[in-house]
């Protein structure tokens, strides 16, 4: 422990000095392009300096050349990059909000914030007019092998009943392969996002059988209204597995002889106490907090006597609770438990109701 302490001081050190040192690099960099200097040794813009001189790549050197020009017009920036309250991935975001009127106002709210976040703010601020709202279904297909250059002949995007919604298909290009992207969210405004997700077949048929079967309730089937439906009968099935219900069932008189049942009761005053968040605590005295992944964990484990009592439970991430079992058991005797484990498997995600590490996780009782 003394080692890890150790080198986490000195990744704190190294961590404040590239700060330190990002920001010194910006100053200079915003004071080299005020002075024209790379005029001066022949290169057009700012931008072919930084990748010719440089050697950046074309993003890296887009973001620093953004974040000069930003330091230029908002010296008030450089502090809150230096300190680690903004961050270069923000920079971009906030030279779209930033304006000399709002400046010492607008700053602050993005300080901490991710990426996402920002751009969510810059939505907030300078809301997208009159956004459309429509579906539109791209084909996507994979790639021919080279052996069979017949095969694009059969590729033929396939179009959707327009009974269903409005879907689009341009064409698609038969020989890129691209892969699955993450899905994408953008901002249009402080509520409406524009949501893009690749998905099967098999997804858009079982969406189109939902809308059929709400079309008494939902007649014009919204696509966001046919989803929010299903999430809303989702994340209710997962609240009854925690033991939240509305009308909760008495707290049986007789304790269950399995040492490692949890009565609804008990796991609905655990999930509430914590919030439906990851209780660990942190060496820095803070809770983990996550939202993923999340089991009941004996505090004191049942194979050393603990009970499942609501002072005995708390609500932890998957990583913490089998960090709790390596701090309570050892990482070599957990490691024989991890060998054939899918760390992937999503059993853990619906209701928090499943064994934790070491069998150390709680089994939730259902309730009505």
């Amino acid at each position: 422990m003394t080692d890890a302490r150790a080198l986490s001081r000195r990744i704190a050190s190294l961590l404040a000095e590239e700060r330190n040192r990002l920001a010194d690099f910006l100053v200079a960099l915003a004071d080299f392009d005020r002075q024209r200097g790379w005029g001066t040794l022949g290169y057009a813009p700012l931008f072919q300096y930084l990748e010719r001189e440089l050697r950046l790549t074309s993003s890296a050197a887009a973001r620093r050349m953004t974040a000069a020009a930003l330091v230029q017009r908002f010296p008030a920036v450089v502090e809150p990059l230096r300190d680690g309250r903004v961050c270069m991935s923000v920079v971009y975001e906030l030279s779209k909000a930033l304006t000399p009127e709002n400046a010492e106002e607008v700053l602050p709210r993005f300080y901490g914030l991710s990426k996402r976040g920002a751009e969510a703010l810059v939505a907030e601020l300078s809301p997208v007019a009159n956004p459309p709202r429509r579906e539109v279904v791209t084909a996507v297909v994979r790639a021919a092998p080279p052996c069979a250059p017949a095969a694009a002949e059969a590729l033929v995007p396939e179009r959707t009943s327009p009974a269903k919604s409005e879907r689009v298909q341009p064409d698609a290009d038969l020989f890129s392969a691209p892969a699955r992207p993450r899905d994408e969210v953008v901002p249009l405004d402080a509520d409406l996002r524009r949501y893009h997700v690749t998905l099967s077949k098999a997804f858009l048929a079982k969406l189109d059988a939902a809308k059929d079967a709400l079309s008494h309730a939902i007649p014009d089937g919204d696509t966001e209204a046919v989803l929010t439906a299903a999430l809303d009968l989702l994340l209710e099935k997962t609240a009854r597995r925690r033991g939240l219900v509305k009308r909760p069932r008495p707290a049986p008189q007789k304790p269950s002889a399995d040492p490692r049942h949890v009565p609804a009761a008990v796991a609905r005053e655990a999930w509430k106490r914590d919030g439906g968040r990851c209780s660990f605590r942190l060496p820095d005295g803070s809770v983990c907090g996550s939202t993923k992944r999340l089991e009941l964990d004996h505090i004191h484990p049942v194979a050393l006597g603990g009970r499942s009592t609501a002072d005995n439970l708390r609500v932890a991430c998957w990583d913490h609770n089998s960090l709790h079992a390596e701090h309570v058991f050892g990482r070599k005797h957990m490691d024989q438990y991890r060998k054939d484990a899918d760390r992937s498997a999503p059993s853990t995600a619906a209701g928090g109701s499943t064994s934790g590490a070491c069998g150390e996780g709680a089994q939730t009782a259902g309730a009505t």
